[in-house]
């Protein structure tokens, strides 16, 4: 059997479980989560096929550098499929086809409920009885921050209880911005046991933010086949220019794995107590990872776990510790999503308002080690009302009075001093 080298590439495909937001000045819709939505096997398969796509639509948008990179797809899925709910004509399309979401028309957020409901009855979302390890948990939480007295269209708050368990925080952007993004990074280190505790840093949102969406993960788990501490050594990691750097590898000696050896790369799956829930890893052969990355997709990618076996292996891999903060916006607007920004029509959200995203932040975290794995990602979709643009006439200027019908110009003058 060939030794499975060091690990180059990570793909971490996590399932997610919805946590109601807390009810503290929260006027939630008068209707509760839909507990049985009627979604057929087909359009849930198409609803996770789409956000897989989304997944590596996006990653490539943001793989440019040298710097490790993590990211919640389904957290960046979530936030923007609810804001996606009060979306209508070219702005509700664009962002259809950047989602990949375009084919489950009105099935898409009912989709996103079903999806939620396949994990919370999986009988692996929690570890066996019989298992030891640190206590698994998956959390996912969708909360809205609206400023006080704004209008919105009861359908879209309607949707987003339905669908999505969210209800609506109340705050004060105009009077009390910096309290209102207190408020929601404190809710955002809450659902991730602090371990996204600012969200969202200063000067982001002001007065003329009216809505704010966010969606929060955290996802812990042990190993089915922990690493020995004893067994982590320094070793060598050789990276992309070739040259090498000393990395605290763990080693698990002995282990059955479904495993692939594919063209041009290898793919292991390292299986949770739970074992609905496990971390692939894709390692290109050397001098191929360029190649690997640039061209995996959605019909690879499934024929290579499917063409997995399980196999009794060696393997090593290094520890790791990071996080990454993103600027959604430039991503999404190379993908494709561009009146969403400028000239939105949300009027789905609110009729009275001319709403628009200002800001679409996202930030995950990930530390491995021998025992197992804990992540947290955060989403933050801010919008604005539009407001008139600003003239300040504070310099010197011409000026000119005309007669309009003619275009004859009456009187003509520059003010240097006023």
């Amino acid at each position: 059997m060939k030794k499975v080298p060091i690990i180059l590439l990570m793909l971490i495909l996590l399932l997610t479980a919805c946590v109601p937001t807390d009810e503290v000045d929260t006027n939630q819709s008068s209707l509760t989560r839909e507990d049985n939505p009627q979604v057929d096997q087909a359009q849930l398969e198409a609803l996770v096929d789409g956000n897989t796509q989304f997944a590596l639509d996006f990653y490539r948008q943001i793989n440019t550098g040298d710097d490790n990179i993590i990211f919640s797809p389904i957290s960046l899925s979530w936030a923007l499929s609810m804001t996606l709910s009060g979306a209508r004509g070219g702005t509700r399309d664009e962002m259809l086809q950047v989602l990949s979401l375009s084919s489950l028309g009105d099935a898409l957020h009912p989709a996103f409920n079903a999806l939620l409901h396949a994990i919370e009855t999986s009988e692996g979302s929690k570890p066996p009885a019989d298992e030891t390890g640190s206590p698994f948990n998956l959390n996912i939480a969708n909360g809205i921050w609206s400023q006080k007295g704004a209008d919105f269209e009861q359908a879209f708050l309607d949707g987003l209880a339905i669908n999505y368990g969210a209800g609506l925080h109340k705050v004060d952007y105009i009077q009390d911005v910096d309290a209102a993004r207190q408020a929601i990074n404190q809710w955002i280190a809450n659902e991730t046991e602090n371990k996204i505790p600012k969200m969202i840093p200063d000067n982001v949102l002001d007065a003329s933010t009216r809505l704010v969406l966010a969606n929060a993960i955290y996802f812990k788990g042990s190993w089915a086949f922990p690493f020995s501490e004893d067994g982590t050594r320094k070793a060598p990691f050789t990276l992309l220019d070739g040259n090498s750097i000393d990395v605290d590898m763990m080693r698990l000696s002995n282990a059955m794995l479904p495993y692939s050896q594919q063209d041009g790369f290898q793919l292991v799956a390292l299986p949770y107590l739970s074992r609905d829930f496990s971390m692939l890893v894709i390692l290109p052969d050397a001098g191929y990872f360029e190649d690997i990355e640039a061209g995996l997709s959605i019909e690879q990618l499934q024929a290579s776990v499917d063409d997995m076996e399980t196999t009794q292996l060696a393997l090593s891999m290094p520890k790791f510790d990071f996080e990454t903060s993103v600027n959604a916006i430039p991503p999404l607007q190379s993908l494709g999503m561009q009146s969403a920004f400028k000239n939105a029509d949300f009027s789905g959200i609110s009729q009275s308002m001319g709403l628009f995203i200002s800001d679409v932040l996202h930030k995950a975290t990930i530390t491995v080690d021998e025992k197992g794995t804990e992540a947290a990602a955060a989403t933050m979709v801010a919008m604005q009302e539009s407001m008139p643009e600003e003239l300040m006439i504070d310099k010197p200027f011409l000026f000119a009075i005309r007669h309009d019908p003619t275009d004859s110009i009456l009187f003509m003058g520059r003010i240097l001093k006023p």
